[in-house]
């Protein structure tokens, strides 16, 4: 297949008329353009994949602070607390909450981690995916197909809006990872194209208008929290999806929106830290100390 994909109504069209899913129309797609072949694109999605199931690793058991000893230690509090009592939600959610905290901690400490989108928000596909993956037996190469079609998403939001809180926002890096691991989760509970592109376009829908307003300028107030509580809502919007409740308004048009949200929002909630939470008394305070 050489043909471009760069809407999710195309996307949605080649993948009907063509009887593929859409990690296999990703892939021919890609193998068209003569660049990769489909073993070197697996191979690449298998080593991101290895790459964040080792954050979570490492993640999960360091409560070394980031080097501004602001975080560090949230995601041992929270194993520490559904060791004496569980989440109301489950194991898989406790689960999720927990990754994403241990691999969003990770990256403030350096350490190696996979930006999907983006670093920022580098918590949300992994703990979704892979905890899902662990409690409910997928394998590694569905894993792979789940990664690569979270890629896909990934990419035809960016084919309108870059992903960069500088530009649109935190609804454009959490938000929009949260798009990506609704779908990723979608696909490896059995979910038919449809229901992965509604996932997407609740995921998003219900997130529009997250500012990215980090504290004293560093990617870890409020972002490291931001990571568990957009996982989880990655798994609402694949529940409801997975219910074949639609969204009232298309996939394409949801990201028109966003677009579109993001160039209407203040440059001082941007990334600049020059408003919302990073104006707050509190940072103001902590600004001072660093």
């Amino acid at each position: 297949m050489d043909q471009d994909i760069s809407t999710f109504r195309q996307l949605y069209y080649v993948c009907k008329e063509q009887n593929k899913k859409i990690y296999e129309a990703a892939i021919d797609y890609e193998v068209s353009q003569g660049e990769y072949s489909e073993y070197q694109i697996r191979l690449q999605a298998q080593n991101s994949l290895n790459a964040m199931k080792n954050a979570i690793k490492e993640g999960l058991k360091s409560t070394e602070p980031s080097p501004s000893k602001m975080s560090g230690d949230d995601c041992d509090k929270l194993q520490k607390r559904f060791k004496k009592e569980k989440s109301i939600l489950g194991k898989t959610a406790e689960k999720i909450m927990t990754y994403a905290l241990a691999t969003s901690e990770q990256n403030l400490r350096m350490g190696t981690i996979v930006a999907c989108p983006t670093a920022g928000s580098c918590g949300i596909v992994p703990s979704a995916l892979i905890a899902y993956a662990e409690d409910y037996n997928i394998s590694e190469s569905e894993q792979i197909n789940a990664l690569i079609t979270a890629g896909e998403v990934g990419k035809l939001v960016a084919n309108k809006m870059a992903l960069a809180g500088a530009v649109g926002g935190c609804q454009a890096e959490c938000g929009v990872a949260s798009a990506m691991a609704s779908a990723a989760v979608t696909q490896m509970r059995g979910g038919n194209i449809k229901q992965i592109i509604n996932a997407v376009a609740l995921a998003l829908k219900n997130i529009m208008g997250l500012t990215c307003d980090p504290v004293c300028g560093l990617v870890e107030i409020p972002c490291v929290k931001r990571n568990p509580f957009l996982a989880i809502h990655a798994i609402t919007a694949s529940e409801l999806a997975m219910a074949d409740i639609i969204s009232k308004i298309p996939i394409d048009e949801v990201v028109d929106a966003l677009e579109q949200t993001g160039a209407l929002m203040s440059p001082l909630l941007k990334e600049s830290s020059q408003g919302g939470l990073a104006k707050t008394k509190t940072a103001i305070a902590l600004e001072k100390i660093f």
